[in-house]
């Protein structure tokens, strides 16, 4: 699996079906983002039929069908909807289309799954609320951060088992590499990728939402920058937050867009855990002039240092709590609310952001 463009980054698990085979007929549509790969691999892991594709852009539904042998190209959104089998529709467009998108999913009767970040405003988040509440249908999203890292499956594992006490504060760094020649025009344009803090944040917020226990925060202070890439005035390559959780944790995340070269993959993404009992880090990617393998745990307790190595070891388990989900109505993968909370403490960060020059 290739690590150098983290646009193209897709894990690979082990495949763990939790239904038979043509139970969880699923579509993939708007491929603008190489996430969509993500998405599909784990839930056709999990036993999902990957069943049909449409993007406007042939070149690439020729290149999904050569990762995806046997999907059907359909020629358009519409002709996606009308398939009565499909249960659930995946998708990873430009940012400021994915609202709008899921909208039409959920009208068409679909349960749907979006890349991060879900929103780049307010008002989409709430018109997929009332939709949501109009329909019944589920607007899951994909935190990969979080849900397709083994590190950070266990790390929520062992929270919920009381390994470090009660969360305190969760610090998240998010560098990412920008590779300019390779990037689509929406990349550089907040007003359609939504922002520093709205895109790669999302993933921050998702985070500490979930290892720290908070069911809402207040945002203290975020700011944005653009201190490298002076030839896209209005792009921002690095960000901050500062939020404080309705249980009184804290979180702080630093983001950018200035990954070195020489890193052997396109971002080295950590996050710090501080418990009342103990600590934990978490090196996603790879382990820093050592192993390029990732997911590595370091926690420390009161019974000493410990390195988990958890690459190959956890599983994904998300994708196949999300199928049951749509076929139960159920909400073990992730609850609707934590999905929109997540989306709407990054959207509030964004607006908020003071603008250093």
């Amino acid at each position: 699996m290739q690590k150098s463009d983290g646009m193209n980054y897709a894990p690979v698990g082990k495949p763990s079906p939790v239904v038979k085979p043509g139970e969880f007929p699923f579509a993939a549509v708007a491929l603008d983002h190489g996430h969509i790969n993500g998405q599909c691999r784990g839930l056709t892991e999990a036993g999902g039929e990957l069943k049909y594709v449409y993007d406007p852009d042939p070149a690439k539904v020729e290149r999904f069908c050569a990762t995806f042998p046997g999907v059907k190209p359909l020629g358009s959104v519409d002709e996606v909807l009308a398939q009565p089998e499909i249960k659930l529709v995946a998708s990873a467009a430009i940012p400021c289309d994915r609202g709008p998108l899921g909208l039409r999913v959920m009208d068409a009767g679909k349960d749907y799954f979006t890349d991060k970040a879900p929103f780049t405003t307010l008002e989409q988040l709430a018109a997929a609320r009332k939709k949501v509440a109009e329909t019944g249908r589920k607007y899951a999203v994909y935190y990969a951060e979080r849900i397709h890292t083994e590190c950070g499956v266990r790390a929520g594992q062992l929270i919920a088992e009381g390994a470090i006490g009660r969360v305190v504060q969760v610090l998240g760094m998010g560098p990412h590499r920008s590779n300019p020649k390779t990037r689509p025009d929406w990349f550089w344009d907040p007003a359609r990728n939504g922002g520093i803090l709205c895109d790669i944040g999302s993933h921050q917020f998702e985070q500490f939402l979930t290892f720290s226990g908070a069911t809402d925060a207040t945002v203290v202070r975020s700011a944005v920058a653009n201190y490298h890439h002076k030839d896209h005035a209005q792009f921002q390559d690095w960000g901050e937050a500062n939020l404080l959780g309705n249980n009184g944790s804290t979180n702080y995340i630093r983001l950018d867009w200035l990954n070195p070269q020489g890193l052997r993959t396109w971002g080295d993404g950590r996050t710090f855990i501080l418990g009342t009992g103990g600590y934990m880090e978490l090196r996603k990617y790879l382990n820093v002039g050592a192993e390029l393998e990732g997911d590595h745990l370091f926690l420390v307790d009161d019974k000493g240092e410990h390195h988990l190595k958890c690459h190959g070891e956890v599983g994904f388990p998300f994708f196949g709590q999300l199928i049951l989900d749509c076929l139960n109505r159920t909400e073990n993968a992730m609850t609707q609310e934590h999905a929109f909370k997540a989306a709407e403490l990054c959207l509030i960060a964004q607006e908020a952001a003071v603008r250093i020059e």
